[in-house]
């Protein structure tokens, strides 16, 4: 069978609960002759397989030279999503990919990092989030901007305050509705945009969450000068085979998860004009 369909077994070797419904699995491949060969890119995702009951596309959010184990970050919204969230140390599931296009990260060295996301979608910008930290002789200035519906919706607070801290980095974070313990902006996240510190001539975007916040941002980033060249997004569609084959991920004349999830902007700003593409 073509290695990209075949399931290969992983176990969980840590299990990591970041709120009440979302967890991090912390996997490695059960053949160890499997598990050197494996390589991925930030931005690039799995398709993890619950025995029995289904499979879903999660993006890995660990680093990529970390050989020791890969890490996925779930909420637990669906049934097999909610299967996985059952899954315990030594337990075991199955695991394909990777799969798709990650993140630009070659044409990024030596340039000014922007980082937008929205929602509780920000797995996939965690791992680029961590390559950059752990590399920032390579890049230039990093602003992260992140934002949610309520400030209980926020997880990893703390790496957000961590990074904060990092030098020639800005951390921007919004919550739609605050609550007394909120210690940051309280509005839009777009709202954040006049404080970010950013050369536009220099700046390369990247940007996940849902659409109808990416198309408000790509405006605001273009009246700062941003080109459309310089804005890449990762973008959602259910995924079912993540090999092209099936169409549920079609995206006009293309697929999330053969040709995507990460897209330039550039590519598809003609797509997100059209809404229900």
């Amino acid at each position: 069978m073509n290695e990209l369909l075949l399931p290969h077994e992983a176990e969980v070797v840590e299990r990591v609960n970041e709120s009440p419904t979302i967890f991090t699995l912390r996997l490695q491949f059960c053949d160890q002759s499997k598990h050197a060969r494996y390589r991925f890119t930030p931005g690039q995702f799995n398709m993890l397989y619950l025995y029995g009951v289904g499979e879903v596309p999660i993006s890995v959010v660990s680093d990529p030279q970390d050989d020791t184990l890969f890490d996925h970050t779930i909420r637990a919204v669906g049934r097999v999503t909610r299967g996985l969230a059952q899954l315990r140390v030594g337990d075991r599931l199955g695991i394909r990919g990777p799969y798709g296009h990650g993140w630009p990260l070659r044409e990024a060295e030596g340039r000014d990092v922007l980082i937008i996301t929205g929602g509780l979608g920000c797995a996939p910008a965690v791992s680029v989030i961590n390559y950059v930290t752990r590399r920032r002789q390579h890049f230039g200035e990093l602003v992260i901007v992140q934002g949610v519906k309520h400030a209980d919706d926020l997880i990893w607070a703390e790496r957000y305050r961590r990074w904060s801290t990092l030098e020639h980095t800005q951390v921007l974070v919004a919550a739609d509705v605050g609550n007394t313990l909120w210690p940051w902006h309280v509005g839009r996240v777009t709202d954040l945009f006049s404080q970010m510190h950013i050369d536009p001539r220099k700046t390369i975007v990247m940007m996940c969450g849902p659409e109808g916040m990416m198309r408000i941002a790509v405006d605001r980033l273009r009246e700062r000068g941003i080109d459309d060249s310089a804005m890449w997004l990762s973008m959602e569609r259910s995924m079912q085979c993540a090999v092209g084959r099936c169409g549920h991920c079609q995206f006009g004349g293309k697929f999330v998860c053969r040709d995507g999830p990460v897209f330039n902007y550039a590519e598809i700003k003609v797509l997100l004009s059209v809404r229900g593409i």
